[in-house]
């Protein structure tokens, strides 16, 4: 059920206490309507609105947890097709894959090269999210075993694969009480599986096969024996086919229209080479909630992981880094002073080349509401009288006594305003492009003789 502003207003205690932190009960509701607050931060709302309400105002896909403690992957709680509209919340999981056939040493080379991927970027640590255990084997015996081997290697959360109920309980029991996700309830081990996730309050996979009409019955019939938190696994049999029901899935559960729609979903990608990191992307951009990669090669991580950060970030709010001034390397008084913006991609571009270098550096980093040089320049957000505050606020006339300041090439016809904002300093023009700084500082900044 959609209520409107007005509908969720009337059902509230109308107190305009602003406990809540808004003015008056109507624009709590407004905000309701719009996702962007939750029901329980009124303290006031009776139990007969939450009744109402709750449904009303959840979000239209389930959140569903995968795992304990830090590293638990949280998948759902989508709100738009577009993430322009609002943005998007709980990025796509990547999970590597694993089976009981593997050698021990196979099974351990792609773990560990799994679990030990972790790359900085813009800010964010970017890392592997899950491993998934698939038991091909038919002996409970050998899947306990991978289970542990992989459980024994590293802490990242698990997916249990196996439509084998005795093999399921038997990974489940090895899993210990990490809460995996259970892969490979039908219509034929329905009832043994759902048991299982019950059981060990873990969530469960529905792949029935068939049509996303089928497979949103099941999951139906699955949350109907009492299982709360199910992830829906289409079985489409091309690219075309798996873009157009992974769509289609998320369009129904954001109508709210079609029962047994509104859970995450998950695509597992076959192959590896381009065409495995092809299909991989194409779950990314369009709604897999968790893509698992069967045979991946090292190189598709860092891509597709870029790729994800990249959809994920709000649109509205630019990846930012503090402003103010970091030292880089063994920066002394006498050592070179640059000055950027905080939009982090900038930052981390011109750090990297300053680093590259190997002269150590101070970097003055500017408030500009995380854009880059150009747009901040165009928008009035890094001109010369932003930088000339900063420079003061900072204190940098006596922490760097030469009172040299390099500034981006591209804003080259401000060093004229900005030496006036500053008198006293001498304001040089560096490079245009961050990948020439390295050569800037050693043979024009060491030519100084500084």
């Amino acid at each position: 059920m959609k209520l409107t502003g007005l509908q969720i207003f009337k059902l509230l205690p109308n107190k305009n206490c602003k406990e809540c932190g808004f003015q008056t009960c109507l624009a709590f509701a407004m905000k309701l309507v719009a996702k962007q607050v939750r029901l329980d931060a009124c303290p006031y709302v009776s139990d007969e609105a939450k009744a109402v309400l709750g449904a009303a105002s959840a979000p239209p896909i389930r959140l569903v947890g995968i795992g304990t403690g830090e590293r638990e992957v949280k998948v759902g709680e989508e709100l738009v097709l577009f993430r322009h509209e609002k943005a998007f919340f709980h990025k796509t999981a990547i999970a590597v894959q694993v089976d009981d056939r593997l050698s021990g040493d196979a099974l351990g080379a792609r773990v560990r090269e799994a679990a030990d991927f972790s790359v900085e970027r813009a800010g964010e640590r970017l890392c592997i999210d899950l491993i998934a255990v698939k038991e091909l084997s038919g002996e409970p015996e050998r899947f306990v075993a991978a289970v542990a081997r992989v459980r024994e290697m590293c802490p990242l959360p698990l997916i249990l694969i196996s439509r084998n109920p005795a093999c399921m309980r038997a990974g489940l029991k090895a899993a210990g009480g990490t809460r995996p996700l259970l892969w490979g309830a039908d219509r034929d081990n329905a009832d043994e599986l759902a048991a299982l996730a019950k059981e060990a309050g873990a969530p469960l996979v529905a792949a029935p096969g068939g049509s996303i009409d089928d497979l949103a019955q099941f999951a139906a019939e699955l949350a109907g024996r009492g299982v709360d938190d199910i992830i829906l696994a289409p079985s489409p049999a091309g690219a075309a086919d798996r873009l157009a029901a992974f769509t289609l899935l998320r369009r129904r559960a954001l109508s709210r229209a079609a029962p047994g729609t509104g859970y995450p979903t998950i695509l597992s990608v076959p192959g590896g080479g381009y065409e495995g990191a092809a299909a991989a992307v194409g779950g990314i951009c369009k709604y897999a909630s968790i893509v698992v990669l069967e045979t991946p090669s090292p190189w598709h991580y860092l891509p597709l992981l870029t790729l994800r950060q990249g959809i994920y970030t709000d649109p509205q709010k630019p990846l930012q880094v503090n402003p103010g001034v970091y030292r880089i390397g063994e920066a002394k008084p006498e050592s070179p002073l640059l000055v950027t913006t905080n939009f982090s991609l900038t930052y981390y571009m011109v750090s990297s080349e300053i680093e590259a270098s190997e002269i150590p550096s101070w970097l003055l980093v500017v408030d500009a509401e995380g854009q880059s040089v150009l747009t901040a320049w165009a928008a009035g957000k890094f001109n010369p009288e932003v930088i000339a505050k900063a420079v003061v606020a900072q204190g940098l006339d006596t922490r760097v006594p030469h009172t040299r300041l390099i500034i981006p090439g591209y804003v080259a016809m401000m060093s004229g305003d900005l030496e006036d904002k500053l008198p006293g300093w001498n304001i040089m023009v560096g490079p245009q492009e961050s990948a020439d700084i390295p050569v800037y500082l050693k043979e024009v900044w060491t030519r100084l003789g500084t």
